[in-house]
């Protein structure tokens, strides 16, 4: 039975997630003269392995809260990771020093008002809180 209300709790996130996807963009500063970035560009940058938005500056990544659903969706559609394995992945790369993780603020408006304030940034936030204090990136 257990097994059985796990599979159906899991079916009822997917389809939350899958309906919910195209809701998560991604925001930066709106000094930022990038419009669009890769799906190739944004994996390298949240998983550490580039630090540097397309064209050479220099790129700041923020996360969502753990365990929210908006860093859910981003990492499960985004970057192709669940939070069991995005955690292995981390301890790695802090344990061998090839890295750490995007900073971490606490929900929609908190990143929001950061990336209104840093040049550097790059978050992501739901469609529906997206305001004139930053500007949407489209994923090409």
């Amino acid at each position: 039975m257990k097994t059985y209300v796990s599979t159906l709790m899991l079916m009822a996130v997917l389809t939350f997630t899958a309906a919910q996807a195209d809701e998560v963009v991604l925001i930066v500063n709106p000094a930022n003269t990038l419009s669009e970035l890769t799906l190739k560009d944004v994996k390298k940058i949240y998983l550490g392995k580039n630090k540097f938005f397309p064209g050479g500056g220099r790129v700041i990544p923020a996360d969502q809260p753990e365990k929210s659903t908006v860093r859910e969706i981003f990492y499960a559609v985004m970057i192709d990771k669940s939070a069991s394995k995005l955690k292995v992945y981390w301890s790695k790369r802090i344990f061998t020093g090839k890295g750490t993780p995007p900073i971490i603020k606490k929900g929609d408006e908190a990143m929001l008002a950061w990336v209104a304030e840093q040049p550097l940034a790059l978050g992501y936030v739901y469609r529906n809180s997206v305001n004139d204090s930053v500007k949407m990136l489209n994923l090409k």
